[in-house]
């Protein structure tokens, strides 16, 4: 019996091989920017729960949130809610048949990337 060569190699696509495409980052994107939005949620209401319990923990609350960490945490949930925004508009252009070809399914993830940041300093400007 001949003996056999084992080929090694890798059973997946290894990461130096392997590129990921903007299709699937920004089908990622959009599920981590809609769990992340609750953070946000979760700390606006802690804020309205401590407000109608007492001054003492809202005092607690009013300084996490009016803090560099509050500022953080609803700055990057601005720019998940208009990623998340953009990248819905996005899937309903993909519902009506259009925009399924890899070239412009890429151009629009950039898109709706590029897009968030803009309209994230955009607000941020304008609330100020």
């Amino acid at each position: 019996m001949a003996e056999t060569k084992r080929v090694e190699r890798p059973l997946s696509p290894h990461l130096q091989i392997y590129r990921p495409q903007m299709t699937a980052i920004s089908s990622i994107l959009t599920r981590i920017t809609g769990n992340g939005i609750i953070v946000a949620v979760v700390l606006a209401v802690w804020w309205l729960l401590a407000a109608a319990t007492s001054d003492a923990h809202f005092a607690v609350a009013d300084a996490v949130v009016t803090s560099w960490f509050g500022d953080l945490v609803f700055t990057a949930s601005l720019w998940a809610v208009w990623y998340h925004f953009l990248a819905g508009l996005r899937h309903l252009y993909f519902d009506s048949g259009r925009g399924l070809d890899v070239p412009t399914a890429e151009k629009l993830g950039w898109a709706c990337i590029i897009g968030a940041f803009a309209l994230t300093l955009i607000t941020v400007l304008l609330v100020q």
